[in-house]
């Protein structure tokens, strides 16, 4: 009997409140579509992706516990729904840096009209990887160092305040230049920020995993490190062997072939239409794990 009253119970509930007309299917799409863009294009495959699951999980575990004490089980119920609560109160501490660089972000000027509606490819975007291709090509052939940073323009305060500042367009002859062994600023990182050189000789947090194999240099360490703490790409290449690898999200992959290399960097700066979004901060390869 008791069974016959929760099933009614629960049938009530969603004959009351799941009742909807034309005008609210347009409204959960429209919803929807916003959602389902705004996670493609600035979420997914970035470090926010994890939590964004995570508050997905939550509130389905809170909807499960306004089922459960609508069918009766009111301490299960209250039990998960004080649970989510707790969480979610939990998450504003542990992720009030990654919260505080979403509210930056969302501050800056022209944020809409640099997204939403900007066009990826043309000729200067060939352009850009044609010079970078160069540049890395003779650094790999002649075993000269180079770490190249890849960052959004939501990562530029990561770098405000160290390196000395460039603030020049892209070309293979700047980027032999500061690498240069002779020059001043060959040993730390270039940063690359809306197809800007912003700055150069910038030192980068080293990876503190203690599993990363002792072949790795500093530049691998710091390029390791840096993909970690953001969800920047780091490009090196090795002053030792002049091979060439793409550190992100934590894990290292590396290159035989100048053609991958040229398609993952296509994808890495936003330039492949194919995709619909860029995917800076995504393990779009199965890279190599940082122990290997």
């Amino acid at each position: 009997m008791n069974e016959k009253v929760d099933t009614n119970l629960l049938l009530s509930f969603f004959n009351q409140h799941i009742k909807l007309d034309i005008v609210d299917f347009i409204e959960l799409l429209v919803i929807f579509v916003f959602v389902f863009f705004v996670y493609n294009q600035y979420i997914k495959g970035t470090h926010s992706e994890k939590l964004v699951k995570g508050l997905m999980v939550l509130i389905i575990a809170w909807g499960v516990s306004e089922l459960l004490i609508l069918v009766g089980l009111f301490i299960l119920g209250y039990f998960l729904k004080s649970l989510v609560a707790i969480i979610v109160f939990s998450l504003v501490v542990v992720f009030q840096p990654e919260l505080r660089k979403f509210l930056g972000y969302l501050g800056q000027t022209g944020f809409l009209k640099k997204d939403f509606f900007s066009i990826k490819k043309n000729e200067n975007d060939i352009k850009i990887i044609k010079e970078i291709l160069e540049a890395v090509k003779y650094c790999s052939k002649t075993h000269c160092g180079a770490l190249i940073v890849f960052g959004k323009q939501n990562n530029d305060f990561l770098f405000s305040d160290v390196g000395t500042k460039i603030n020049a367009d892209i070309s293979c002859q700047l980027i032999l230049t500061i690498f240069h062994p002779n020059t001043p600023l060959h040993d730390g990182a270039m940063i690359i920020i809306d197809n800007k050189i912003t700055a150069a000789g910038v030192l980068l947090p080293l990876t503190e995993d203690p599993k990363l194999s002792w072949k790795y240099g500093t530049r691998h360490r710091a390029a390791i490190g840096m993909s970690e703490s953001s969800d920047c790409a780091c490009l090196v290449v090795s002053e030792e062997t002049g091979d060439v690898s793409i550190a992100l999200d934590g894990t290292l992959k590396k290159y035989e072939d100048i053609t991958e290399l040229r398609d993952d960097l296509t994808r890495i700066l936003g330039f492949d239409t194919k995709v619909s979004t860029p995917l800076l901060g995504i393990n779009f390869f199965p890279f190599i794990k940082k122990g290997d």
